[in-house]
């Protein structure tokens, strides 16, 4: 990659520097690490609450910054989101039963730059329609990370997700989305699990964001509790949610949030 200057877009998304890739692998790495660290804690009786301390005692331990604490009034270090809960689930008293899945969403800040990463776990015994449903979401992220290349568009990653996941009879949640990010949490684009391809903005070299599909094994719709954070399948059937951030580059692109230990997926033993 040739030096340049960052800027905007027309779209107003940044274009990063070369050098910015560094610090942005180095947040993912934490990120990722984090959640590499949570597998054995996951099963049954333990409580999301008790999940969500180990976090914050894990981002503290390495000198980071939580980018959720604070945030709008957010005061955990995570989003720990169970069964049909979408996203955005709130740690506390919960306890995990037997075949429960849960996705564990964590953003860190490490010199500025932010790791955003999310992936399912199980706590005891995966049943098969949970299994298949985590299955089909990994891959969709993948078939979104497949598009990721400068010339192509956020349409044709939508595109990818969305006609991966119907042909599986699932649903891609619609309400809500991927997201810019470097040196900031959330920034344009705004990235779509579904869409046309060769619409929205072109994806050029130097752009970062994450992409994170939100899968439904019933219908896309949601609704958000009277907390104000906790999204849920309206007709509470299973959701899965798999998430990485992505730096694209002149041929492809790098993913920041890769496993450290190869544990992105619950059934990785």
């Amino acid at each position: 990659m040739d030096s340049f200057e960052g800027y905007l877009t027309k779209d107003g998304i940044r274009i990063h520097r070369p050098e910015d890739f560094a610090g942005m692998h180095a947040a993912g790495a934490l990120a990722a690490h984090i959640l590499d660290e949570m597998v054995p804690m996951v099963r049954p009786g333990m409580t999301t609450g008790a999940l969500n301390d180990r976090i914050t005692a894990l981002v503290e331990a390495a000198g980071a910054t939580s980018a959720t604490i604070g945030y709008r009034g957010y005061q955990h270090a995570s989003c720990i989101s169970v069964n049909h809960v979408v996203c955005h689930g709130i740690p506390g008293a919960k306890v995990l039963k037997d075949g429960d899945i849960l996705n564990i969403d964590v953003t860190v800040i490490v010199d500025g730059w932010f790791g955003d990463t999310s992936r399912m776990y199980v706590a005891g015994k995966l049943n098969r329609r949970a299994e298949r449903l985590i299955q089909v979401t990994h891959d969709a992220l993948f078939k979104g990370i497949e598009m990721v290349k400068p010339g192509n568009t956020f349409g044709d990653i939508g595109h990818a997700i969305q006609s991966y996941v119907e042909a599986q009879r699932m649903s891609v949640v619609r309400d809500f989305c991927g997201h810019g990010l470097g040196q900031v949490f959330h920034a344009p684009p705004n990235v779509l699990h579904y869409g046309r391809p060769g619409t929205a903005a072109v994806l050029e070299e130097g752009m970062f964001f994450t992409i994170e599909p939100m899968v439904n094994l019933g219908r896309p719709e949601t609704k958000v509790l009277a907390d104000d954070w906790t999204a849920v399948t309206r007709d509470k059937s299973l959701s899965a949610q798999f998430e990485h951030s992505i730096g694209v580059t002149a041929d492809g692109c790098e993913i920041f949030t890769l496993s450290p230990g190869g544990k992105y997926h619950p059934t990785w033993a």
